[in-house]
Parts: structure tokens; sequence; C-alpha cells
């Protein structure tokens, strides 16, 4: 009989447990009821929080830069190196993380710093650059990021536009002659789980502005602000998958840096060294915090759970909550899934204890699928 291989390739559980931490929360569960039994783990990602640190954890170094945040006062941000390939994520600098607890900034936050945290990459020598996309407190269409990176967006009387995506309304004139001239000679894939356009009903402002504190008004107003921003730059990008990711940033990396957009999981695969450890395993075990229809939408397990079939390989999954039909898990590819809420029913009780609950499903798993 083949001696059994298990490989953990999970998402984080948002507010409960890192993806490291839930990689070893499976491990010790599975070794709890199969002692000795081999396990690789490696954590994923989508391009959005937790991208640095799953490049980390596959064994990338993690820097450190000093950056603008999303409303103008210095954070630390981390990206990820390892040879020329940088990992950055813009959440680090501009996500809402940086945000006071129910301080919003939805017409001014700035992408400034995800442009410094660019920077800093080439600076390191990176020639390729995957740019997870996701968790911005911004919505400025990358206009700040742009400006770090040597940028003018200029007003009628020759001044420069205030930050954020409000005052994007007065751009006259843009001035890309200035950026970086190194950009021209990197490989900048755009990373997202999002396919959204920059405007209109599908496009940043509508779709997750909200999340961003804006009002029906400010929406309204991003609105007319980036489709006037895009008549500047170039509208036709505007339409473009990805150019509406994390409040347009992902329309400014293409239309002024020559960006690729990628599904953010399928990239982080393959910087991970997914397909490698996938050849040597004999169950993978994915999930994320909960599993909804928001999964089947490029999200991590997704990913995972297609390359894996791909390879006649079987997946199961954790999650904190699950808000799938068995249908749907086995159209993904997922042979089962074991929810924490059905081991605790207290959402509250169910995130606090997370960790234990994660060993208790893992336990299942081995007796389920591993145990002779």
């Amino acid at each position: 009989m083949e001696t059994a291989r298990v490989l953990v390739a999970a998402d984080k559980f948002k507010g409960s447990l890192t993806a490291v931490q839930v990689a070893e929360r499976v491990t010790a569960g599975l070794r709890r009821v199969v002692p000795g039994l081999a396990v690789e783990t490696l954590p994923v990602a989508d391009g959005g929080d937790g991208t640095v640190a799953a490049a980390v954890a596959a064994g990338f170094e993690r820097r450190e830069a000093r950056v603008t945040g999303p409303l103008g006062d210095p954070v630390t941000a981390a990206y990820a190196l390892r040879g020329d390939t940088a990992v950055v994520e813009m959440a680090e600098a501009s996500g809402l993380q940086h945000l006071p607890d129910g301080v919003f900034a939805p017409l001014t936050a700035t992408t400034y710093g995800s442009g410094e945290l660019l920077k800093a990459a080439l600076e390191a020598g990176a020639t390729t650059i995957v740019f997870g996309v996701g968790g911005s407190a911004t919505t400025d269409g990358g206009a700040g990021m742009l400006a770090a990176l040597g940028a003018r967006f200029l007003d009628a009387d020759g001044k420069p536009v205030a930050p954020g995506g409000g005052p994007l309304a007065t751009l006259a004139e843009a001035d890309l002659s200035g950026l970086d001239p190194r950009l021209a000679d990197v490989d900048l894939v755009l990373a997202s789980d999002v396919d959204n356009p920059l405007t209109g009903p599908k496009g940043a402002p509508e779709v997750y502005g909200r999340q961003k504190g804006a009002s029906e008004e400010d929406i309204a107003v991003l609105d007319a602000a980036l489709t006037h921003y895009a008549s500047v730059l170039g509208p036709d990008t505007a339409a473009l998958p990805g150019a509406g990711a994390a409040g347009g940033i992902g329309y400014g990396a293409l239309v002024a840096l020559g960006a690729r957009f990628r599904p953010g999981i399928e990239v982080m695969l393959d910087v991970l060294g997914f397909a490698p450890a996938l050849a040597r395993a004999t169950l993978v075990i994915t999930g994320e915090g909960s599993l909804d229809e928001q999964t089947l939408h490029g999200k991590a397990p997704a990913g995972v759970a297609a390359a894996a079939r791909a390879a006649g390989i079987e997946v199961v999954a954790v999650c904190g909550r699950l808000a799938l039909p068995p249908e749907a898990l086995e159209k993904a590819g997922i042979r089962r899934a074991y929810a924490l809420a059905d081991l605790e029913p207290d959402p509250a009780v169910s995130m606090a204890q997370a960790g234990p609950l994660l060993e208790q499903a893992a336990e299942s798993i081995a007796r389920d699928f591993l145990a002779a």
C-alpha cells in the first residue's frame, strides 16, 4: 500500500489563525491519530493580506520598509524577496489594517506607500515582482502609487492634485515621463482574486467602496472622479479585468507600469512551489475561514483544489464555517469539508478556540482518510 503523504496547503482563518498556524494545528491533529505521518506544509494566499507571510513561510526573506500609510502617516511594511523575485502586498502599505478602529477616509486615502514599497523591491534588485492586491483602504486608482514612483498629477493651475480618489476629479494633466526607469525592465505581475473593472456598476467604488467607509454620495463622487482620471490616462484599460482591484490600484499598474493580470492564487502557487509539493502528496488539505460562494471565484482553496484534481489527488478542506452545499464542493474538487462550526456553533467561541478546534477537525480527517 502506498505510504500516505499529506500536503497542507491552506489559507489563513481571518481573525483567528494565520496560514502558518492553520498548517501547524492541522499537522498536530493528524499526527495525534497517525503518529509519524509524513506531512508537508505550504501555507498559501491569493494575493490579498497574508501573501507576504505565505512567501516567507515558503523560504523567501522578509524585508521591511518605512512607507506612507493610507492616511499619510508613516507605517512599517513588509515584502518578501528570494533571488531577483519579490512578493509585494499592497495591504502591507495601504491596507485597512492601518486605519484606526472606526476611522475611514474613502475620498482621501492614498496608495503612495504601495509605490514606495514597490520602489524598495526595485532597490533590492527585484526584476520579477508579484504585486498582490487586496484588502486596501484606498480608492485612488493607483494614483498615489504612481506618484511615489515618479508620476506627476496636476490640476488646471499646474499644481499637484491632492491625495486620494476624490481629488482626481480636478486632474488636468498626467505626466508619466518621470516614472522610475527600472520599471521598464521588470516583469510586474498583478496578482488578485478580483477581476472587476475600474468603474461602473461592477467597478471598484460601487462594489468595494462601502467596506472602506464610503457613503452612497462618496461612491458617486469616486466613480465620477475615477472615470475622469481614466479619461486622462487611458479609458480602454479601465475596462480590463483586474483594473478595479484594490480600489483601482490594478488600473494604475496596468495602464502605467506594464503589469499583467493573473489570478492571485495561480501566481502564488507558482511562486510558492506548489507543483513539486503536490507531486509528493497522496492527500491535500486546504481551507480558509469561510468556505462560501466567494471561495469558488478565485480564492485559495479553489485554486489548490483545481490543481490537485488535475493531478488526480484527493482534496479535503477545513474551514471555520461552511456555506457551500456538497455538490458545490464536489464541483470545486473538494471531497469533503470539515467546519469548526460543527464542533462549536457559537461563532465567537469558535473563533477564540479555532486552534484546538482545528486540531479536532484534523483528527477526524485522519480517522476518515488516513487511519488503516
